[in-house]
């Protein structure tokens, strides 16, 4: 029997599990006609979490020659949202491979956690459009991001 002390696990749905955070204020036009943020839009506001690691000033952390690719988005809804506000989107890496990451975010409104996303993103080579092993630039942003 092992007597030694096991650290808690945060779950994904805190917001004390994530080490970046993006502000997206909720536009009328996120809305649907039962007067609810749309699921659509939710899609858009995981990508901004995204985005905001992902490029910066000068282009994509990719680099010249290199692009991201989502292979898969799995999300789930837990809460619906309303216009108006701002969405805080949580982003975190989770597993980093040889040329993929796995990102897992979630999107708060007022401290509640209205929907939870995972999602692998692959980095490809311009020319030959396979996966390619990511560099060392995109390995620095995320190990940050861990």
């Amino acid at each position: 029997m092992n007597s030694g002390t096991k650290k808690p696990t945060v779950s994904s749905t805190e917001k004390s599990f994530y080490k970046l955070w993006t502000p997206v204020t909720l536009r009328y036009g996120d809305t649907d006609r039962q007067g609810h943020i749309n699921n659509a839009a939710y899609c858009t506001f995981f990508e901004s979490g995204r985005v905001d690691f992902l490029c910066n000033e000068a282009g994509t952390i990719a680099g010249p020659g290199y692009s991201f690719v989502i292979a898969k988005l799995t999300l789930d809804f837990l809460q619906e949202m309303n216009f108006p506000g701002t969405v805080e989107v949580g982003s975190r890496v989770t597993t980093i491979g040889r040329s993929s990451c796995s990102i897992r975010q979630a999107l708060f409104k007022d401290d509640v956690c209205c929907s939870t996303a995972e999602s692998i993103i692959v980095l490809t080579d311009d020319g030959t459009r396979r996966s390619t092993e990511l560099t060392e630039n995109v390995l620095t942003v995320l190990r940050n991001l861990m």
